[in-house]
């Protein structure tokens, strides 16, 4: 187990390393959330009746969108990898399928907390004002991160399916358009009703009531619980299944 984790801890740098290199991408992944919420706020805002602040309304779901543009580059870092030939190198050297996707996530991870900084602090900016108590913040963030660690594990599973980097990159706009049929941006009673359905069922809604809840200090009932176990059910598939296909990938 010592092993292991100094295995993955050295990857995870090595995968941080590698971003560096790539400060566009990067760059991208962190500005593209927050000039999405600025545009919402300041574009849209006004003419979107939710009841509260906008800016209070929708910084929950612009997280979301942050985790999910980070997420995706941990796609196209890994089917890299996968043409590139070093995962041969890798495997002459004994590390597995597991060490070498969790670098890559882990990654993704810090990537992630660096830009969810950032939107928060732009949020803070332009009138975002959360009232959570300190145990609403911790449940908050935990409640993200586990979030964020399912998406980056779905990404690495991407990766491995796609034949490409650059078939690994579309990825990203399936992680994008999740929010918007949800409560990220408007409420989903103002959308069609056979929308409705799968607005409140699908995976992002309950995490985004359950961070907005939570950092105003409102009521949530059991919607954490069901945000953590979709967050929980989405990470045990993205890891099986991203250890299957490593596995047909270097046979």
């Amino acid at each position: 187990m010592s092993d292991a984790l100094t295995v993955t801890g050295t990857l995870t740098g090595r995968a941080i390393r590698l971003s560096r290199r790539n400060p566009d991408a990067v760059i991208t992944s962190m500005m593209l959330p927050v000039m999405l919420m600025l545009i919402f706020v300041y574009f849209f805002g006004g003419a979107i009746d939710t009841g509260t602040r906008y800016v209070t309304y929708v910084v929950p779901g612009v997280l979301l969108l942050c985790a999910g543009f980070g997420s995706a580059s941990t796609a196209v870092s890994v089917s890299e990898d996968m043409k590139g030939g070093i995962i041969d190198r890798f495997r002459s050297l004994d590390i597995g399928g597991t060490p070498i996707l969790a670098g890559h996530v882990g990654a993704s991870v810090a990537r992630n907390l660096l830009a969810t900084t950032l939107v928060f602090g732009v949020a803070f900016l332009i009138g975002f004002r959360p009232s959570a108590t300190p145990a609403g913040w911790l449940a908050a963030l935990g409640l993200l991160l586990a979030f964020i660690t399912a998406v980056s594990w779905l990404s690495a599973a991407a990766g491995l399916l796609a034949r490409t980097p650059e078939a690994a990159g579309g990825f990203t706009f399936f992680m994008m358009f999740l929010p918007y049929p949800s409560s990220a941006f408007v409420p989903i009673e103002t959308m069609p009703d056979w929308l409705h359905g799968f607005a409140r069922h699908q995976p992002v809604t309950p995490v985004i009531e359950s961070l907005r809840g939570l950092l105003l200090d409102q009521p949530v009932g059991n919607t954490p619980w069901i945000a953590l176990a979709w967050c929980a059910g989405l990470l045990a598939l993205a890891v099986a299944a991203s250890g299957s296909l490593f596995r047909l990938r270097t046979k």
